[in-house]
């Protein structure tokens, strides 16, 4: 089937406007004093609110879908279920319209890394979108949003000045065990499992060349999580004032 005719089309264009519309919901809710008076930390605001809505779906979604299809969890490359490959279309989705969201609202520059990231997952996903194949790993990255629920938290009570607060200190921790179990720990076996493909021409190939790419940016966080939140005196100093976009 010509790639331009594939079904799949209309279930990524379905999945974006969904977010889009969620987006257009979710800015009509009133802001914390601290972000309403920068319009910066506004629109920061109402892309993390989308972030937050796709992780707490998604995560739960993967969880369902590898409990309903265990077997994803050894065949990445050829274990398929409806429900991963709807997930798989749904988030691919929603990186399509925060890829917009960032360009359309002039945030490139200070989002490049965002950008970067989503090119990749995209990348990754369309593999198991228009191919069919890779599913089971699309479906075993996408894990990482649950660890995203509070990842997220965290960077808006950051940007609300909200880090003296109880709930900040108690999410730090979680976030922390959910970062191992949800994020590092999945991420270390796709690895391991991609890297058969290693020196063959093959599409598992390309996606281990990504998910290596992946694996650095995701220690590059790491690392910049545990200074923030546990070794704050190491910190660097930020000279931009609109970092906390990537924080």
């Amino acid at each position: 089937m010509p790639l331009l005719l594939h079904p799949a089309w209309p279930l990524l264009l379905g999945a974006t406007l969904i977010f889009r519309a969620l987006r257009r919901v979710l800015c009509r809710l009133p802001l914390p004093a601290h972000v309403y008076t920068d319009p910066l930390r506004t629109w920061r605001w109402h892309n993390l609110l989308v972030s937050f809505t796709h992780s707490i779906v998604s995560g739960i979604w993967a969880l369902l879908c590898i409990w309903q299809t265990p077997e994803m969890l050894v065949e990445i490359e050829t274990a398929w279920s409806l429900s991963g490959y709807l997930l798989v279309c749904f988030s691919a989705g929603y990186f399509i319209h925060d890829t917009v969201d960032i360009v359309v609202s002039g945030q490139t520059r200070a989002s490049w890394e965002y950008l970067v990231h989503h090119v990749m997952a995209m990348g990754a996903f369309f593999s198991g979108i228009f191919w069919k194949s890779f599913v089971g790993g699309g479906v075993l990255t996408l894990l990482v949003e649950v660890s995203n629920i509070f990842l997220t938290l965290r960077m808006m009570m950051k940007i609300n000045n909200a880090q003296d607060l109880l709930l900040y200190k108690v999410n730090k921790y979680i976030n922390l065990v959910m970062y191992f179990l949800f994020r590092l720990a999945p991420q270390a076996y796709l690895t391991k499992v991609f890297l058969q493909y290693a020196g063959q021409r093959t599409l598992g190939t390309f996606l281990l060349a990504i998910l290596l790419m992946l694996d650095l940016m995701i220690l590059i966080y790491f690392s910049r999580l545990l200074r923030s939140d546990f070794c704050p005196e190491r910190a660097p100093k930020r000279q931009q004032k609109d970092k906390f976009l990537t924080e």
